[in-house]
């Protein structure tokens, strides 16, 4: 008896230590609640929101939160957003999946210890290539918006369009993305021309 606890203790610790543990645990179980404990979102641009609280483990040498820990936290609230809408079912169904292609992060707050927060996630809209997501992160303790992320979800195996009409019966036409959203979109464009021109692929077609 003894022997089985050591080993479980080593096992899960040697999880924790070896691999991102809590990462691995998060976003399954943020997925299987959004499936199994919450109601359907019929509404593919409605806004959704995911609680959180800064802890001991999210800290700086600054004390708050740090910027790596505004990514994971987005990543967590986005794979229940999918869930919830029924996109990552769709694409389950498709046979395809959905990769995060370029992301960018304006910090406007810290977040400091035990400070409650919501992720506020909606999707903005897509095109051929990808689905354009926004998460918010607003402080529980005064309403203000302390981080903004956009996020591309880069479709693999079909396209957005396709995700969609398989979601709602019919063929949608994607909303207008805001103009800065469009601005950054024609960023990562450019910057892929001159990141495949430095490494000699200029003349390939690759999809990005």
């Amino acid at each position: 008896m003894l022997g089985l606890l050591v080993a479980s203790l080593a096992l899960a610790l040697s999880f924790f230590a070896l691999l991102d543990g809590w990462y691995l645990v998060r976003v399954p179980c943020a997925v299987l609640r959004a499936r199994l404990l919450q109601p359907r979102v019929r509404d593919l641009l409605a806004e959704q929101r995911y609680a959180g609280r800064v802890l001991p483990s999210d800290l700086d040498l600054l004390l708050h939160m740090n910027n790596a820990r505004y990514l994971r936290e987005a990543d967590v609230a986005r794979a229940a957003h999918l869930t919830r809408c029924g996109v990552l079912g769709a694409l389950r169904e498709l046979g395809a999946h959905a990769v995060l292609a370029a992301s960018c992060a304006r910090y406007r707050r810290s977040l400091r210890l035990f400070e409650p927060f919501e992720v506020r996630t909606r999707l903005l809209g897509w095109d051929d290539r990808a689905f354009y997501l926004e998460a918010r992160f607003v402080s529980l303790r005064d309403g203000f918006l302390c981080a903004l992320l956009r996020s591309r979800q880069h479709v693999l195996g079909t396209s957005p369009e396709r995700v969609v009409q398989h979601l709602c019966k019919r063929r949608v036409e994607p909303p207008e993305l805001p103009e800065d959203l469009q601005h950054w979109i024609t960023y990562n464009e450019a910057s892929s021309q001159l990141l495949r021109a430095e490494s000699g692929l200029s003349d390939v077609i690759k999809d990005q």
